[in-house]
């Protein structure tokens, strides 16, 4: 059962240490680092084991007493969100991160953020945020393939490396970003590619922004869609299913989607984004019902191109689990589904 702490116990902690190598002057950036869970903060029972362990265990104070280097680069305060295994992520949670996200940023308190997430769920909640956090300010997502008790653990590198994006001038205005094993990504583009390997996240389209490493935090490239699209942190998100393509598919679960109420549905379609004539059917009811229907692909590289049909959107190149969720995001705005391609073009 998911952890989840209540605003009204949020936890707060300074990191103490030294500031080794901060100037004086100007003042270290402040960095908040919240904290939701994830193998990040996950514990198993030997350093040898890295695959059977409790996910979102361990607190914040544990993941920033692991990166004792933080100090030489920013002024570092915890709190703890929440503590969960990411596969088990919420719309509550996703709504009290984003509006948490807004608040510190729009103060003095904070000169960027740093979210200590799970991977399974991180690419969701990267978009997610992408579209409702207001800032120009430095967000930051990472987290861990190995357990904190690993004895070849990622995760204080990777919270290192993440401070330091946050922590850096240059990443303002670059919209939400994700580091992992030393790679920056574009919240937009970012997939998560491998199941267990360290290296497990990857920009496949448009390649990553930059990277961290000994010669500092280097952006080698820059994106122009941050910033086209916001919508409201708070607005209640409509049920949106993605249904996956295979051969045989006689609608079956489009028909079970449809009759528990879903507003939209994405499907992660075969070569670029087909979907077999008995669903087609059913779909293309759906959609002059006002069910707004995305054509996605379940092929990894490449975007889904229009069909030349006005009744499905094309998902470009977001994947299946992306377009769900920009489609939720665009259903709390409007049901007119030419307005909503329009936003699938526009981002």
């Amino acid at each position: 059962m998911e952890k989840i702490l209540l605003p009204a116990v949020v936890s707060l902690s300074v990191f103490f240490c030294s500031m080794r190598g901060v100037s004086a002057s100007p003042r270290p950036r402040r960095i908040f680092v919240l904290a939701t869970g994830g193998t990040i903060a996950g514990e198993a029972a030997s350093p040898s084991e890295i695959i059977d362990y409790r996910a979102g265990v361990l607190g914040v104070d544990a993941l920033l007493d692991a990166a004792p280097e933080i100090c030489n680069f920013a002024e570092a305060r915890g709190e703890q969100l929440c503590n969960i295994d990411s596969k088990d992520m919420t719309d509550e949670i996703w709504r009290r991160l984003a509006l948490r996200v807004n608040e510190l940023l729009a103060s003095d308190e904070a000169d960027g953020i740093v979210i200590a997430h799970g991977t399974d769920t991180m690419e969701e909640t990267a978009l997610f945020l992408s579209l409702t956090v207001e800032s120009e300010k430095p967000v930051v997502l990472t987290g861990a393939m190995r357990p904190a008790t690993a004895e070849n653990a990622d995760g204080p590198r990777n919270l290192l490396d993440a401070v330091r994006v946050a922590a850096s001038q240059e990443a303002e205005g670059k919209g939400v970003l994700v580091v992992m094993d030393g790679v920056i990504h574009d919240a937009r583009d970012v997939e998560k590619t491998h199941t267990t390997s360290v290296a497990a996240f990857a920009s496949r389209e448009a390649g990553p922004l930059g990277r961290v490493g000994e010669n500092g935090v280097i952006f080698d490239r820059v994106t122009s869609r941050n910033g086209r699209l916001k919508f409201s942190a708070g607005a209640p998100l409509p049920r949106v299913d993605v249904l996956y393509g295979c051969e045989g598919d006689d609608g079956a679960l489009a028909r079970a989607s449809l009759q528990v109420g879903a507003k939209g549905i994405v499907y992660a379609g075969l070569g670029n984004g087909s979907i077999p004539a008995p669903v087609e059917k059913i779909l293309a009811r759906a959609a002059d019902e006002g069910v707004i229907v995305v054509r996605a692909s379940r092929v990894s590289g490449g975007a889904v191109v229009s069909s030349g049909s006005t009744k499905f959107l094309d998902s470009g190149s977001l994947n299946p689990q992306k377009a769900r969720v920009l489609l939720r995001l665009a259903l709390t705005k409007t049901n007119d589904a030419e307005e909503i391609r329009q936003m699938f073009r526009d981002y």
